[in-house]
C-alpha cells in the first residue's frame, strides 16, 4: 500500500493551509495529574473509521506541538494518534525551580505516566489494540513500558531508540562523573543542576545541526520553540543522566524479555545515539525487524523527504499489517 505523505517543499504553506487547520479542527487536547502531582499534557486525534491506533512516545526536549506534521500524515491515512508531553518538557509540568532543566527522578515516572495515559485517556476513546511509535528517549521509555506491561501494546516501532548515548563513555567513567556532579551539587546545596557542559536552551544554526538534513523542517522546529518559549528545554541535569544510565542498563539486561513485534530504525548518521550499543541490545529482542537508514541523522520523523518518506511508508505498512494480524483487544494486565 502506498501512503500519502507531506513534502518538505513548500512546507510552510502546507502548515498554513492544511496542518494548522487540521490541528484546530481535529485534535483534542487536555492534561492529567501524573505521579507526584505533575501535570501531564496530551493530545489525540481519531479519524472516522480509524483502522489502527498509535500511541507516540517522543524524544527528549520535544513537545507534541513538534509532531503536528507527523500526526497530520497519520490521521489522513486512517490512523488514530495519541501523544503526551513527557513530564518536565513540552507543555507538561516541571519538577525543579528552573523550567529549562532536563530533569526526571526516575524513568519509571515517564513509564507510569505513559501507561496511565493509555489506561485512562486512550481507553476512554477506543478498546482497539494499541501500537507504540517511539523516538529516541521515547524509545527507551516505550521499551521499559513493554517490559512493565507486556500485554498493553500489540507492537512497537522504535526510531533511533536511546539504548546508548554518545559520547559512549565506559560505564565506570560515566557513573564516576555522575557521582562527582551529585556531590558538588550537594555541597552547593542545590536540589538539581546541569551536568558538566550542559546549558540552558540553545538554538544552533541549521548549518551545524546534527539532527536533520531538512532545512525546512529544522527551521520550522526552531521557529516553534522561539515563538513558544515555555516549551524550550536546556541540557540534561545530573539526576536525569543518572536515571537515563539506570534505564539503559535495565533495557540491556532485560532485552531478551521483549516478545512483541518490534520494527526498529537505526539512523546510520546519528550523532546523538550510540548505535553500536543500540543494535547490540535490539538484536536480543525476540521478534525484532532491524533496519538501518544509511546516512540519515537522528530525527527520522523530521528528516529530509529522501529519508523520512521511505521510513514512514515502512512504519505505516508495519502498523497496518500488525492491526490485520492480531485480534487481541486492549488489555491492562
Amino acid at each position: 500500500m502506498k501512503w500519502t505523505l507531506t513534502s518538505e517543499k513548500h512546507l510552510a504553506e502546507t502548515y498554513a493551509n492544511h496542518i494548522n487547520p487540521f490541528w484546530k479542527g481535529a485534535v483534542n487536547t487536555g492534561e492529567f495529574k501524573g505521579k507526584h502531582d505533575v501535570m501531564v499534557h496530551y493530545a489525540w486525534c481519531q479519524p472516522e473509521n480509524a483502522h489502527t491506533h498509535v500511541v507516540i512516545s517522543s524524544g527528549r526536549i520535544e513537545s507534541l506541538l513538534k509532531y503536528k506534521e507527523l500526526m497530520y500524515d497519520f490521521f489522513r491515512n486512517g490512523f488514530a494518534v495519541y501523544i503526551l508531553d513527557h513530564r518536565g518538557q513540552g507543555l507538561s509540568g516541571r519538577m525543579t525551580s528552573d523550567p529549562q532543566h532536563g530533569y526526571v527522578a526516575d524513568f519509571d515516572d515517564y513509564v507510569d505516566d505513559l501507561l496511565f495515559f493509555c489506561d485512562s485517556i486512550v481507553a476512554s476513546q477506543t478498546d482497539e489494540p494499541l501500537h507504540l511509535l517511539c523516538h529516541s528517549m521515547g524509545g527507551a521509555i516505550g521499551t521499559l513500558a513493554l517490559l512493565k506491561a507486556p500485554k498493553r501494546f500489540a507492537s512497537a516501532v522504535l526510531c533511533s531508540p536511546m539504548f546508548g548515548v554518545r559520547p559512549a563513555l565506559p560505564n565506570w567513567l560515566a557513573k564516576s562523573l555522575i557521582c562527582l556532579s551529585l556531590k558538588l551539587q550537594k555541597l552547593m546545596k542545590r536540589d538539581s543542576g546541569y551536568f558538566f557542559g550542559q546549558t540552558p536552551y540553545l538554538a544552533y544554526p541549521y548549518a551545524i545541526n546534527t539532527l536533520t538534513h531538512s532545512e525546512n523542517r529544522y527551521r520550522l522546529f526552531r521557529k516553534l520553540y522561539d515563538d513558544m518559549r515555555e516549551i524550550q528545554l536546556g541540557g540534561v541535569t545530573t539526576h536525569w543522566l543518572r536515571a537515563a544510565v539506570e534505564a539503559m542498563d535495565t533495557i540491556e539486561m532485560r532485552s531478551n524479555e521483549i516478545e512483541k513485534p518490534v520494527l526498529l530504525f537505526s539512523a546510520s548518521g546519528d550523532k546523538i545515539i550510540d548505535n553500536t550499543r543500540q543494535l547490540a541490545v535490539a538484536e536480543k529482542f525476540k521478534n525484532a525487524d532491524i533496519r538501518k537508514v544509511p546516512e540519515a541523522y537522528h530525527e527520522l520523523f523530521a528528516e529530509s523527504d529522501e529519508y523520512r518518506g521511505p521510513v514512514l511508508q515502512q512504519i505505516m505498512s508495519f502498523l497496518h499489517d500488525r492491526r490485520e494480524s492480531t485480534d487481541e483487544r486492549y488489555s491492562t494486565h
